[in-house]
């Protein structure tokens, strides 16, 4: 079964539900990589700092698929803002291939390259240690460079809200390709995915089903929806975002679950009727809004419904 695919701005075509990596243990994401390429996906969502990228490599060989046949994105981490090439090279090597499809800011933070943990570096009171005084703009001329290079074909933006892109734009002389956010209908950040679209920057949903233990699988109405559509709770969450014409990204390293997401995401899509999208798009604003991943970043990342910044 084969995902259906969306034209970015770059020209490129990126296919509508892949494959998400985060927290995914090293030795899972192997296997979990192959199975899904053996199953049909044909999109794989990688980031440095997930730390498991030569275990996804390991995954797309053993699957026998070709890497012409598959759309694979990384991510540049905060730590890496004034080296984004470098940052890059890493990821192409422990992946094991010589270009990526996609490559996104992951964060518009900049970590201090010079910290004391290459990941998330701290300062003495326990706040993560952020170069303030860096641009996003100045990562984003990298990325462009990058581009230039042959290195990567498309490339894109994460986590971003209007505020941050706004600071990026002005100054661009390629537009993001995507900007990946959390997106499921706890969160649905209207506003923010309409900007988006206004600049050609194609939204992909992280997160579509919530988090471990996630209410939204359990929610009364996605639960109503999906009874009277016959198809699983999961499948209402994942054909919702599909329905909106965005990319969607669940990850999981259960086989059954990996082939379901995609067959599932499908026939969520197909099932769907205009009057239950309408309802799942009010569902946040019926005081369900929830986001799930909100890192303690000590700055403005100018989101709404987002945690006050640590004291």
């Amino acid at each position: 079964m084969a995902s259906p695919t969306i034209k970015l701005n770059s020209g490129y075509d990126i296919p509508a539900i892949g494959l998400g990596t985060w927290q995914s243990k090293p030795e899972e994401v192997i296997a979990a990589v192959s199975h899904a390429l053996k199953s049909g996906y044909r999109h794989i969502d990688c980031a440095w700092g997930y730390g498991n990228e030569k275990d996804v490599g390991e995954g797309i060989r053993q699957s026998g698929v070709p890497r012409s046949e598959i759309f694979i994105t990384s991510k540049v981490w905060g730590t890496w803002h004034n080296r984004v090439e470098e940052c890059l090279d890493q990821s192409l090597a422990n992946l094991g291939v010589d270009y990526l499809d996609l490559y996104l800011v992951h964060w518009p933070v900049a970590l201090n390259p010079n910290g004391n943990h290459p990941f998330i570096p701290t300062l003495p009171d326990g706040k993560r240690d952020v170069v303030h005084s860096w641009k996003v703009a100045d990562t984003w001329a990298q990325m462009e460079q990058l581009v230039k290079k042959g290195k990567v074909r498309s490339i894109g933006v994460s986590n971003c809200s209007k505020l941050k892109l706004d600071e990026l734009l002005p100054t661009a002389t390629i537009v993001p390709a995507t900007n990946q956010l959390e997106i499921h209908v706890y969160n649905p950040q209207h506003e923010l995915l309409a900007y988006c679209k206004s600049k050609g920057i194609l939204p992909q949903a992280y997160s579509p089903l919530g988090s471990t233990n996630s209410p939204l699988l359990a929610d009364d109405v996605v639960v109503e929806i999906a009874g009277k559509d016959s198809i699983p709770p999961a499948d209402v969450l994942l054909g919702w975002i599909l329905a909106k014409g965005y990319v969607v990204l669940p990850k999981s390293v259960t086989p059954s679950r990996i082939s379901a997401n995609l067959s599932g995401a499908l026939a969520g899509q197909k099932k769907l009727t205009p009057e239950d999208i309408e309802k799942l798009d009010g569902l946040a604003a019926t005081g369900k809004q929830k986001r799930f991943v909100t890192p303690p970043w000590p700055v403005e990342l100018g989101f709404d419904n987002w945690p006050p910044l640590p004291a």
